[in-house]
């Protein structure tokens, strides 16, 4: 259907990475994926995947990451190829994810700073106005956070924090990540099942013999 670039960075929340390239090749879409060295180092502490030290070794860890079905719609690219087919205006995309995106990289890239493919094609997204989302996990945030955040909003990219919510009664991790990879998929036009949607509120039950509570 598309094809996506997911760019992973030195953010903590790479199990976010994780279900969000499944997602999109499930629902049919191919993933260009790129990790900083930062990242690189994340993914081994957290999810165990032994990327190198520049993922250079992350694609020969896709089959046994995500399952061979999955690792077959995904092509790795290193930080330092921004000769890369995403790194140019003119390779059509369907859009840019940086998930989990640390607080340099969104800097660096409300910047118009880049030190890497994953900051080059954000900054191309933004130059060709295609879809840009950026998962920043990180907390409290600074000032200078805020003020970067909002001028990356301010031109066009949508800034999508980790920040799962409970309305719908998670009962995992799993249930977590899966609402907030929903909302991912929701800004990039994908559709999905990945997670439950706002059906409104239940009615509280009525004990027998008791009067329901008058409207406000």
């Amino acid at each position: 259907m598309g094809r996506f670039f997911v760019g992973i960075t030195g953010a903590s929340g790479h199990a976010y990475a994780e279900a969000l390239v499944r997602a999109l090749v499930l629902a049919g879409n191919g993933v260009d994926l790129s990790i900083t060295r930062a990242g690189a180092l994340v993914i081994q502490h957290e999810l165990g995947i032994d990327a190198g030290e520049r993922g250079e070794r992350l694609q020969a860890s896709l089959s046994g990451w995500l399952g061979e079905e999955i690792a077959q719609e995904v092509r790795v690219f290193l930080p330092e190829e921004v000769g890369a087919p995403p790194s140019s205006g003119t390779a059509l995309g369907s859009g840019a994810i940086l998930c989990p995106c640390s607080m340099g990289t969104l800097g660096r890239v409300a910047a118009g700073f880049s030190s890497n493919l994953v900051e080059r094609v954000a900054d191309v997204a933004l130059k060709e106005g295609r879809r840009l989302v950026l998962v920043p996990r990180e907390t409290p945030l600074s000032q200078i956070h805020l003020e970067n955040m909002a001028r990356l909003a301010g031109m066009g990219a949508v800034i999508l924090p980790a920040m799962p919510g409970f309305y719908h009664r998670p009962t995992s991790i799993e249930d977590l990540v899966a609402h907030v990879v929903g909302k991912i998929l929701d800004r990039v036009g994908v559709e999905h099942a990945v997670s439950s949607r706002w059906s409104g509120l239940e009615e509280p039950p009525v004990e027998p013999g008791t009067t329901p509570p008058e409207e406000d």
